[in-house]
């Protein structure tokens, strides 16, 4: 692991020697380039355009997510122009956007990250809840249906594994593995999807469990869908789950946790994770679990859930922090204190299946990107929820990404700087 981390804190030394060319014609460059003020530091981000049509351009600075501010119109500047020069005493977030020349270009910063705490209280009972909830789970004996799937490698086994679960659904992926592993030898890879039902990014794939069960020396290795649906169905299965049953389905029992989504989608993992540990070839110690997104929010709840898991990678995950809506700034994805449902009701429910509550006291290492213009699963939630855990972070930070890489100018940077220390954790993580 001294390769990897070495690896990673070149990345983020490389990271902070770049100033933010967003294009040709605009440029924004913070006096701390890695986006991350301590408590007190001053934050200053300067603008210099060129080769702009027009004479004036717009500038929008949005503090805390709150999607408040408003685009201003300001004169096009001959020289560098100060759009920021402030110091923060708390925690605060800032995301400054320019539209010029038919251009929109951003960045953004964070300050005092230590400090930000959950939006909502962490129920008395949430520990009793969920031992209630793994004590279920694990009273119902463990039935597997497992079909050979139809992509392969050689030297490997690929299966269609199906896993029945308290949920309402099975918990159902494909399942990987080297043929002929010796007891004992070998780490678990759980991989997570993100947000969505019919896209190719939210379905399972025996290519991704082969990927993984073929990294270091072997893995076992699992691809879960979210949602408990059949793997490897004709694009129509997918479209009319999506229009039907799974319409919107991050508001289903949105002011009850015991009908809650969410619940389901945790106990799927969880149950996948007790098969996987009872397999003989488990090394008894390395587990890893990765997702983006949605997945990224299941990779830490899984950390924080099961203590078994050693690690978790989570790009830009969401989960985290439903409670920051209430304080005027946007929750984590799917943010559900936005919703027009009773808010009395969902405090009842949504604190359970916040990671900002279910990281509290996780020893796992975590792996964490953070998009610092994303306003899908804003980074002032996802820090709040790292605080509450007590394992090793490393933080993947870009001031230039929101939830996707929007800004292309800077793929190569992020591909240098966030993509690859990421990959090689994971490939050290499995020798």
């Amino acid at each position: 692991m001294n390769k990897i981390k070495h690896l990673i804190l070149t990345a983020v030394f490389a990271l902070l020697a770049v100033s933010f060319c967003f294009a040709q014609s605009i440029i924004l460059k913070q006096s701390n380039e890695s986006g991350i003020y301590d408590k007190g530091e001053k934050a200053k981000v300067t603008l210099l355009v060129s080769e702009v049509d027009g004479d004036s351009i717009q500038v929008k600075i949005d503090k805390n997510f709150s999607n408040k501010a408003e685009w201003k119109w300001i004169a096009t500047p001959a020289k560098e122009l100060v759009l920021l020069d402030e110091k923060f005493d708390e925690p605060a977030s800032i995301v400054i956007s320019v539209k010029a020349g038919g251009e929109v270009v951003s960045t953004g910063l964070v300050a005092d990250i230590k400090d930000y705490t959950p939006g909502t209280k962490r129920p008395a009972d949430f520990d009793r809840y969920w031992k209630r909830q793994k004590k279920e789970l694990r009273a119902l004996p463990l039935e597997i249906k497992s079909v050979q799937a139809e992509t392969q490698a050689d030297g490997f086994e690929c299966s269609d594994v199906e896993l029945n679960c308290v949920g309402p659904k099975p918990a159902r992926g494909y399942f990987a593995k080297p043929e002929n592993a010796a007891p004992g030898s070998l780490p678990i890879v759980l991989n997570l999807h993100a947000a969505g039902v019919k896209g190719h990014w939210c379905l399972a794939r025996a290519e991704t469990a082969l990927k993984y069960a073929q990294m270091g020396k072997g893995a076992l290795s699992f691809d879960l869908n979210a949602h408990g649906m059949l793997n490897g169905q004709p694009q129509e299965y997918y479209d009319q789950l999506e229009e039907g049953e799974l319409k919107n389905y991050r508001e289903i029992g949105a002011e009850n946790r015991e009908e809650n989504y969410f619940r389901g989608m945790y106990l799927r993992l969880l149950r996948t994770l007790d098969f996987l540990c009872s397999q003989p070839e488990w090394d008894g110690k390395r587990i890893l679990v990765i997702g983006e997104s949605q997945g990224g929010g299941q990779a830490l709840a899984a950390a924080g859930l099961d203590h078994r898991v050693s690690a978790a990678v989570a790009i830009v995950p969401a989960m985290c922090d439903f409670g920051r809506t209430l304080n005027g700034e946007k929750g984590g994805w799917p943010n559900p204190f936005a919703l027009s449902k009773s808010k009395e009701k969902m405090l009842e429910t949504y604190p359970y299946f916040d990671d900002a509550h279910i990281l509290k006291g996780s020893k796992a290492t975590l792996v964490v990107e953070i998009g610092l213009v994303d306003y899908t699963c804003p980074p002032p939630g996802i820090y709040a929820a790292l605080n509450q855990a007590k394992g090793e972070k490393v933080m993947l930070v870009t001031p230039y990404r929101g939830h996707q890489l929007e800004q292309k100018k800077f793929q190569q940077q992020w591909e240098k700087t966030i993509y690859q220390p990421r990959i090689d954790f994971i490939s050290d993580y499995l020798k």
